[in-house]
């Protein structure tokens, strides 16, 4: 019995073509691989859906909700038993993992990209295409939630990231490496998520800033955030939790004024704890109040901290939601 799989094209370089005489990679007339899509004899009832078409460093959490609603619908309208969603790679993760924590569901999300455009040599758009819907329908995929799908590896939503500007393989999952791969015969898992998170949400109205920890920080920013009214803030900190000495008056600035701060680091692998004791250090920023996160980089943790703020404001409970 033929799988009905929804495939979402969104742009992205796996939708754009190359240049032939500037190299520049910029949208066509034409998604290739909708045309791709539209012509393929499938194994699986494909639903095309396109509702834009922009790069991704175009699309913020407002496009995502769209994505999560449209998901949404098709489970409801229809016995839906994956999806594939194309995707720029820039902010491929962060889409996978805000749909990760938002749609109710244990169906098969993938979430797919291309390094190189349509027409380049080498292009990797169409097979990495390819093996999304073969993930997208196979049963052992259920229930592991969004999956990250690029250069025959699975990855989930809430570990894969891009990690080289350039390269095919540059999805990778620090600390933990992929849950499974895809094959010629079929696909192969060999790591399993132990728990998953999900968060109702129906509309965006809070804004969450992310600044990243270095040497000599001070307060300044810190300060201009209390003044653009922020509704809450995540900081790559240095190491395993701390910041310079002088941004601790700014933090203080901002906690006072009851915006919650998460921490994580800015380091691609270990998570963050409250160790040193000196002036900046993690024991101080716990004691002031300032979340700590269990792993999660930058990006997801400033997605993770706007959803919880559609839910509470109060710390001990984002707290408890940071170490999920």
């Amino acid at each position: 019995m033929k799988k009905n799989i929804l495939v979402i094209h969104t742009g992205g370089t796996i939708s754009m073509y190359e240049d032939a005489k500037t190299g520049a990679v910029k949208p066509g007339g034409k998604n290739p691989i909708k045309g791709a899509t539209e012509n393929m004899d499938s194994s699986a009832n494909l639903f095309i859906e396109e509702p834009f078409s922009l790069p991704s460093p175009h699309i913020t959490a407002l496009e995502m909700l769209q994505l999560k609603n449209l998901i949404e619908k098709y489970i409801k309208e229809i016995s839906l038993d994956g999806v594939v969603i194309t995707h720029g790679t820039d902010t491929l993760e962060e889409t996978a993992y805000f749909l990760d924590l938002t749609v109710h569901s244990d169906i098969p999300i993938v979430v797919t990209g291309a390094m190189r455009s349509s027409n380049e040599i080498g292009s990797d758009g169409l097979y990495n295409f390819i093996s999304s819907l073969k993930v997208a329908a196979s049963d052992h995929s259920r229930g592991k939630g969004v999956l990250i799908v690029l250069n025959d590896e699975l990855h989930t939503a809430k570990n894969g990231t891009k990690t080289h500007t350039s390269n095919v393989s540059t999805f990778q999952s620090p600390q933990y490496g992929p849950i499974g791969i895809v094959t010629k015969r079929g696909i192969v898992f060999h790591h399993s998520p132990i728990n998953t998170e999900k968060y109702s949400l129906q509309t965006i109205t809070k804004q969450v800033a992310l600044l990243k920890a270095h040497a000599g920080m001070d307060s300044s920013l810190f300060y201009a955030l209390k003044e653009m009214k922020v509704d809450g803030l995540v900081i790559e900190a240095l190491g395993q939790g701390n910041l310079p000495p002088q941004t601790i008056d700014g933090v203080q600035s901002l906690l006072h004024a009851r915006i919650p701060i998460v921490i994580v680091s800015r380091c691609f692998n270990g998570i963050v704890q409250d160790v040193y004791a000196y002036r900046g250090g993690g024991k101080q920023l716990k004691e002031m109040g300032v979340i700590f996160s269990n792993g999660l980089n930058g990006q997801k943790a400033r997605l993770k901290l706007l959803i919880a703020l559609h839910h509470t404001a109060e710390r001990e409970k984002i707290q408890e939601i940071f170490l999920k």
